[in-house]
């Protein structure tokens, strides 16, 4: 018994709670002609018109002209807001359009300077001329070996100019061997024959 009766307060504490809380929704959301949203105005204008009919029994909608008036004051002030955010917007866009054209602008030098950046580390500068890093370690290992093949030339030359000249050398070594030796015979006949001539003389003189 006293389970329901807690129960039943309960129900009513949280009933009673629900109609406040409509109560103040309603609440927050009165229409007014001076506060709240144009269209909320608007609705209000429609409320409080009148009904009237004419003598054909046509229906017509009466707004009061200071209603009416008021009503369009605020319109124009709202669209005159309106305008000036979509001014202060629009400046705004215009103003990070130019800030994304710096940028890409920016953007465009730096990816000019590193293309440039990335073609002076790929190539190198020889003579004057630029050239890709591969042309040049081939255009060097090429000077390489052409330096290469003309040592070996040079090598090879130069024994065989030593060959010939050893060659040269032996050569005048065995004719100044010859001539030496042809100095000797012609000599030692020299002093035969002089001494041949002092043999006849002294026989000469022993006869006379």
């Amino acid at each position: 018994m006293g389970n329901l009766k807690f129960l039943t307060l309960l129900l009513l504490a949280s009933l009673f709670a629900l109609t406040i809380n409509a109560q103040t929704e309603s609440d927050k959301t009165t229409l007014s002609l001076n506060e709240g949203t144009i269209d909320n105005q608007f609705e209000f204008v429609i409320k409080k018109s009148s009904n009237w009919r004419d003598e054909k029994g046509q229906s017509y909608e009466v707004i009061k002209r200071q209603m009416m008036l008021t009503l369009k004051s605020h319109t124009l002030d709202s669209i005159k807001a309106l305008k000036k955010d979509l001014s202060d917007t629009q400046k705004i866009v215009a103003s990070q359009a130019n800030e994304i054209s710096g940028l890409k602008a920016n953007l465009t030098d730096t990816q000019n300077n590193l293309n440039k950046t990335n073609n002076e580390k790929n190539n190198m500068a020889l003579f004057g001329l630029q050239m890709s890093k591969t042309n040049y370690n081939i255009l060097m290992w090429l000077i390489i070996a052409a330096l290469f093949v003309l040592l070996l030339l040079f090598v090879y030359k130069f024994k065989k100019s030593n060959s010939v000249t050893r060659a040269a050398k032996n050569a005048l070594t065995d004719i100044e061997e010859e001539f030496e030796e042809h100095r000797r015979n012609a000599l030692e006949r020299e002093q035969i024959v002089r001494r041949q001539l002092q043999d006849e003389l002294n026989k000469q003189k022993g006869t006379s």
